[in-house]
């Protein structure tokens, strides 16, 4: 219980309610038919386009914002901006002054400047070059993977659809697996379970059903038991449910707004950063102790401070900020070699100084097809009532076909023309009831 609370708190902290909050708890007190009947939608969906564009005006669209996008400028001056590379741009001013300025004609040094702005330069523009492309590639990679869902429109039927173009009003079809696509009330379940873990910290699946809730004992919303969150994830049964609020204003985006805050920095811009400090100490110690010494025993104040300033771009390792982008860019085109991209060239030090690294295999490259060989019995032979049985649960079950029920049903039907018995196993059958799929079992019936 004191986990739940702490989780629930958390939860509540980061995320005020707002107008849109107070919308979901009102509609979890409302019956099925006033919730749709407000959105101008039915049992069947939406009637027609109109009203999912007047929608879409209305309420916004299913879009959540996962941190700005940089701009072209704001990139420039952060691959310049870095504690080194202001050290020596001091020194490059300074030493313009004392080098070019102060000097008669014909005594003008530049050789001190070129140098620094030159490492300076070929620093900034490597990091900025590297992480563009870096960025580019991953930009490229996140728009091949597409997140759909299926809902229920009254002009086109059960269709799956990106999630981005879900909008308030609409039916959502779930079943065990599928992620929620918005904040919805459940309108109709069948033995749902879904976790809430990203939301609440709690590690059991919440049971939903459809029947209206009570909130006048102050219930916070996730604790209502007819409400579903973007974010969320079906652990098992079957379920319909309509939009109730998109985009940033789900608990979800609410979430994601207050975690868009500024990195920590990373140990190796920790590490540039404390060298840089320790420079910049040495500097403030030496070269007034340098310039004072230098201009009593000479009598030569200006000498004095020439030498002075020359201590100090003695002190600095001009090439030190080239010399570390460099071997960073290397690392991350052999990094890229391996398939792997590098967005921000500061963690190859954070990646390279790990000990142990644990990844989740999220699944394996295929043709999104899956063929049936054969169906045997336990005896290992052929059996058509084997097939016929897998049919049946393939073809009567609500919730999603997966790859697999769609290949037993394709394979029952090319059986059919030479087994009467597999011939009205879709027309002579009604079924009374169901389990639903779930991770625990591991089967449907």
């Amino acid at each position: 219980m004191n986990g739940k609370t702490v989780s629930r708190t958390r939860t509540q902290k980061a995320v005020k309610p707002n107008a849109a909050f107070q919308r979901l708890m009102y509609d979890a007190t409302l019956p099925a038919e006033d919730v749709l009947r407000a959105y101008h939608s039915g049992c069947d969906g939406i009637a027609n386009p109109e009203t999912v564009e007047r929608n879409r005006e209305d309420w916004g669209s299913n879009l959540v914002d996962t941190g700005k996008h940089k701009s072209f400028p704001r990139r420039l001056a952060e691959a310049f901006i870095n504690p080194f590379t202001a050290i020596l741009t001091v020194l490059a001013a300074v030493s313009f002054v004392t080098d070019v300025v102060l000097p008669s004609t014909g005594e003008q040094d530049f050789m001190t400047i070129v140098v620094i702005l030159t490492m300076v330069l070929l620093s900034g523009v490597l990091r900025f070059v590297q992480e563009t492309r870096s960025n580019n590639a991953a930009e490229k990679l996140t728009s091949m993977v597409k997140n759909t869902t299926a809902v229920l429109r009254q002009y086109t039927g059960r269709q799956e659809i990106p999630m981005e173009d879900v909008v308030v009003g609409d039916i959502v079809l779930l079943a065990a697996g599928d992620m929620v696509p918005a904040d919805c009330r459940i309108i109709k379940a069948k033995d749902l379970f879904i976790s809430q873990s990203a939301m609440t910290g709690e590690s059991e699946p919440v049971e939903k059903t459809p029947h209206v809730v009570d909130i006048s004992d102050g219930k916070a919303v996730t604790e209502c038991s007819n409400l579903a969150f973007m974010g969320s994830n079906v652990i098992s049964g079957s379920a319909e449910a309509v939009v109730i609020l998109t985009g940033n204003q789900t608990l979800f985006g609410g979430i994601a707004k207050s975690l868009d805050a500024k990195r920590e920095p990373t140990g190796f811009e920790k590490g540039i950063s404390s060298v840089s400090w320790l420079l910049i100490r040495f500097m403030l110690v030496m070269v007034p102790i340098v310039f004072v010494i230098n201009g009593i025993t000479k009598d030569d104040w200006m000498e004095a401070l020439l030498f002075a300033i020359s201590i100090a771009v003695g002190l600095t390792p001009e090439m030190l900020p080239m010399i570390v982008t460099t071997c960073l860019a290397r690392g991350a085109v052999a990094m890229s070699k391996k398939k792997t991209i590098i967005k921000n060239l500061s963690s190859i030090q954070n990646l390279g100084s790990m000990n142990v690294l644990c990844t989740d295999k999220t699944g394996t490259l295929t043709r999104d097809k899956v063929i049936l060989e054969r169906h045997l019995d336990i005896h290992g032979t052929e059996d058509v009532r084997v097939l016929s049985f897998a049919f049946l649960n393939s073809f009567y079950q609500t919730g999603l076909k997966n790859l697999m029920d769609i290949s037993i049903i394709e394979r029952t039907n090319e059986e059919s023309e030479n087994e009467p018995s597999l011939r009205r196993l879709s027309t002579s059958y009604a079924k009374i009831d169901e389990i639903p799929f779930d991770f625990e079992r591991r089967r449907m019936s």
